[in-house]
């Protein structure tokens, strides 16, 4: 009888693609019962690792203050609630400004997992290492500095163009060329050419005087660009492979890279070098302001908070959660940053480790509603009515001369609910605060984007 898929199963291995070429193999060489067992050896499979039966605990620092909230705060309890199942996970923490993500399972904004030995791409996401940094200029006039960084920085889709981009250290590359995930020459030439960038959506440039010391502060918040979102593509395509293998019931978006693989290692340390990336983009911006303006910087600081950080064999994933431990962040060098919305103060703080917050804040003031949700509440009104009245008394830029009121103050939840419950639950400590004078955004980048007037031009 000729050998099938079905006797693979009935041996106990599950299908797979090797299936095809073992059943040609056997059948074609005709081997006996003792022969394929021997000839199977090579294609064992591990153990499932099924989801936990019961959700692991979870520690929850945020409650609704408004109606508005309840809806928010219920689907992110309830989506924490599947994905403290997946099988790695050993604790985790919502923080005030938590929203969901998508469907129930998936980590939200504003959440902290634990895996243990265990890295989850979809955990960090696409937008690996979205961080902040602040630059102290001084006594320097705030709008010198906003004008300035307006000149220099760059938002919206895709790189610099030729002959405005800013260089990246050809040691970062050489890293780059020798690391599995990124030895990708179109990926390194993204990377040069997106250096200097800061894409769209809720990224920004800051400026604004220091309640303490009345110093003009600038500060940028973006992540890794285009070639983090790369190495998020081949981080999960590899965790996917994975879970098939070993825990098909863990949702795709959920799957894991073991750490103490080939592969885990190398993500490991693409994952430094994307954030090493990230920080060298927010320097050259930072730099290119002070080198404008002629001026040198009082003090600088910077914190990731939309990444991977290991302690030991523990990998604790922050999807928008600000790191306070100094363990997490090898090269510290001053307290952290929350931002919250434009029109209000981004708070310095400094914190550790107890027993509600595993180490972390939360990373700004999250959202209550999605865009698309926001935008129609307000279409009563003009979207200049709209902007004069939430930005009255700052300058407030978009660098594609096209408002977003999707980013306006409104947008977000309340800032005064956030820090109440940053102090009720004890999350950190409020050092200085950064009193707004402007921003720059991205703006509304999909308006006239590029493929909608081809669009235009095809109809007509």
């Amino acid at each position: 009888m000729e050998f099938n898929g079905n006797h693979l199963i009935e041996l106990g291995y599950r299908p797979a693609k090797w299936f095809k070429d073992a059943i040609t193999h056997i059948n074609e060489n005709n081997l006996d019962e003792v022969q394929i067992k021997e000839y199977l050896d090579q294609f064992k499979q591990p153990d499932i690792i099924p989801l936990h039966d019961i959700a692991k605990d979870f520690i929850i620092n945020i409650r609704a203050e408004h109606e508005s909230e309840v809806d928010n705060v219920e689907k992110v309890i309830n989506t924490m609630k599947v994905l403290m199942k997946t099988p790695t996970l050993t604790t985790g923490a919502l923080m005030p400004d938590a929203c969901p993500t998508g469907p129930e399972g998936l980590i939200p904004v504003g959440g902290v997992v634990v895996a243990k030995n265990a890295i989850h791409p979809g955990f960090h996401s696409a937008d690996i290492c979205c961080s902040v940094m602040l630059t102290d200029f001084g006594d320097a006039d705030p709008k010198e500095v906003l004008d300035a960084a307006h000149s220099v920085t760059h938002f919206g889709y895709g790189g610099r163009p030729r002959g405005e981009q800013m260089p990246m250290s050809q040691e970062l590359m050489d890293a780059f060329r020798e690391n599995y995930f990124l030895n990708d020459e179109k990926l390194i030439s993204i990377a040069r050419s997106h250096m200097g960038t800061q894409g769209d959506g809720n990224h920004f440039l800051f400026v604004g005087k220091s309640k303490n010391t009345g110093n003009t502060m600038l500060i940028t918040h973006h992540g890794s660009r285009a070639p983090g979102a790369a190495l998020y593509d081949k981080g999960m395509k590899v965790a996917n492979r994975f879970r098939q293998d070993i825990s098909p019931e863990t949702l795709r978006e959920n799957a894991w890279i073991p750490f103490d693989t080939e592969e885990g290692r190398a993500y490991w340390e693409a994952l430094q070098l994307i954030r090493t990336w990230t920080k060298e983009n927010h320097t050259n911006i930072h730099d290119a302001v002070l080198n404008k303006l002629g001026a040198e910087k009082q003090d600088r600081y910077w914190n990731e908070h939309n990444f991977v950080f290991k302690d030991g064999d523990l990998f604790y994933h922050a999807k928008g959660a600000t790191p306070l431990d100094d363990k997490f962040m090898p090269d510290i060098t001053g307290p952290r940053l929350i931002p919250l919305n434009m029109s209000e103060p981004v708070l310095i703080v400094q914190g550790k480790t107890n027993e509600r917050n595993l180490g972390f804040a939360p990373h700004g003031a999250g959202r209550n509603f999605s865009r698309t949700q926001h935008k129609k509440s307000l279409a009563h009104k003009t979207v200049e009515e709209i902007f004069d009245e939430e930005t009255k008394g700052l300058d407030i830029r978009f660098f594609s001369n096209e408002i977003d009121i999707s980013e306006l103050p409104t947008a977000y939840k309340s800032a005064k609910n956030v820090r109440a419950q940053i102090e009720e639950y004890g999350l950190c400590e409020v050092l200085d605060e950064v009193l707004p004078y402007g921003c720059i955004m991205a703006g509304d980048v999909g308006k006239n984007a590029p493929w909608k007037k081809k669009k235009k031009f095809r109809k007509a």
